[in-house]
């Protein structure tokens, strides 16, 4: 369907959108402008000059607790992280509403090819080097999804010869009916058990990237995780596999070249061929030469080799991702807020050679912290924990077969743990933030923790 001919759909309809956040509000606008009757429903009380502005455009608001009751539109835009099965929604459904999102009505009316990136770790990072890989080959590139901003708003502007370039959550993909002609699955690993029932509700969610692809569409899975590995057999069309712990006769996999360096080859019907020397990867860690690994998978036959290689030389990597923030008397402090997880974690520490100074702790997503123990034992010298997880990350450490009495402070700010990382911290060492949880017991989102932390670090004296 046609971008326009989506919108006309929906005039003579009552619209109802939930969620005046970020990704809402270009829909709503987007919608009062054509013409549509729009309810936004939201759970807070007051909007403040965004409810009047909103008022007075002619949106109706249904503000509060309540926000929910009495769904009766036409159609039900829900927001990101709202499960489709709530007793409102559903009771809406049963009336015959028609439940929606921004991103599924994006993939209904997008007219050019739609490249999406998931997975429990490392999306971001591949989703924006596919795009800029893309960008520097010369191609028109629209980034959104779970990163950049909503799409739907600008597909009028979009053509045919485009390339959307999507990350997507298991939120997102929980009801998709549509799936990318590229998609890329970096891995799996239990997350956002806080809102999914359980860790096969989360696979089954995140299957969705390929599930609806046909014969002609390809999907990218990593084949050192398990859970990947197995849905790769699921693919409808080209499953491509890659690996850095194996070769494969078809994929992208790790070898030496002519150097004797180790660099990313692929295979496919056309031979093999070097692709990037791992020493041209700019990016600290091993899961980033994953992530380049994935999209390069993707990127394939689309971007030249040369261009590849030139920028990795180059590109320093994604805000709140390993972010080097400041060397300050041989110390440098990282700021990894991304890192929501364990695994998130884990993948930090393993991307520095020597012991760190960690700094974790924030929400629990109801996921087990047991292999995150070990690996703080392994690789951290000082472990500073601040927040609601403090206590379960603690019992990982101290419960590890490995422990062997590393040193651990409970800390009740931030303030107070950069003030102290700095204190303990000698010239070659590393303090990083990279909380292995979520950052809704005092912050906003990941963007904000990080943002105050490194706002600290760079009051440093």
């Amino acid at each position: 369907m046609r971008f326009d001919e989506y919108l006309d759909s929906l005039r003579g309809k009552s619209v109802a959108v939930i969620g005046i956040g970020v990704s809402n509000r270009p829909l709503i606008e987007l919608l009062l402008e054509r013409g549509v009757s729009v309810t936004a429903c939201d759970k807070k009380t007051e909007l403040g000059p965004l409810g009047e502005e909103l008022t007075a455009k002619g949106c109706r608001l249904r503000l509060g607790p309540d926000y929910l009751d009495g769904l009766r539109e036409d159609v039900i835009f829900r927001t990101p992280g709202m499960r489709p099965d709530l007793p409102e929604l559903r009771a809406a459904v049963e009336r015959g509403s028609v439940l929606t999102s921004e991103m599924e009505a994006f993939f209904q009316v997008c007219p050019c090819p739609i490249i999406a990136v998931t997975g429990s770790d490392g999306k971001t990072t591949t989703t924006t080097i596919i795009a800029e890989l893309l960008r520097a080959a010369g191609r028109t590139v629209h980034l959104g999804g779970n990163i950049g901003h909503p799409l739907l708003a600008e597909t009028g502007g979009m053509k045919e010869t485009d390339i959307a370039v999507l990350e997507l959550s298991s939120f997102q993909l929980m009801t998709m009916k549509q799936s990318p002609h590229i998609a890329v699955m970096t891995n799996l690993a239990p997350n956002h058990l806080d809102v999914h029932k359980d860790y096969a509700e989360y696979i089954a969610a995140k299957e969705n990237i390929f599930t609806h692809q046909s014969a002609e569409d390809i999907a990218i899975f990593n084949a050192d995780n398990d859970v990947t590995r197995e849905l790769s057999c699921k693919a409808k069309g080209l499953s491509i596999l890659f690996s850095r712990q194996a070769p494969l006769e078809r994929g992208v996999y790790i070898a030496l070249d002519d150097f004797s360096e180790d660099a990313i080859w692929v295979a496919n019907e056309k031979g093999k061929r070097c692709v990037l020397p791992l020493a041209d990867i700019k990016l600290p860690g091993v899961h980033n030469v994953e992530n380049y690994m994935a999209a390069i998978a993707a990127v394939d036959g689309l971007v030249p080799d040369g261009i590849i290689r030139t920028f990795a030389r180059e590109f320093g990597g994604v805000e709140h991702r390993i972010e080097l923030v400041r060397t300050l008397r041989g110390v440098r402090y990282y700021n990894d807020s991304i890192a929501s997880s364990p695994s998130r974690t884990i993948a930090g520490l393993r991307s520095f050679p020597g012991k760190v100074i960690l700094i974790a702790g924030g929400k629990d997503k109801g996921i087990s912290y047991e292999s995150l123990g070990p690996m703080v034992n392994e690789h951290v010298k000082l472990l500073i924990l601040c927040g609601a997880t403090a206590g379960v990350i603690r019992a990982s450490v101290e419960q590890a077969e490995n422990y062997q009495g590393l040193e651990i402070i409970d800390v009740e700010d931030y303030p107070t743990a950069v003030s102290l990382a700095q204190s303990r911290a000698g010239e070659g060492d590393v303090v990083i933030l990279s909380p292995a949880s979520t950052s809704f017991d005092r912050f906003a989102n990941f963007m904000e923790r990080g943002n105050v932390f490194k706002s600290l670090v760079n009051q440093l004296t």
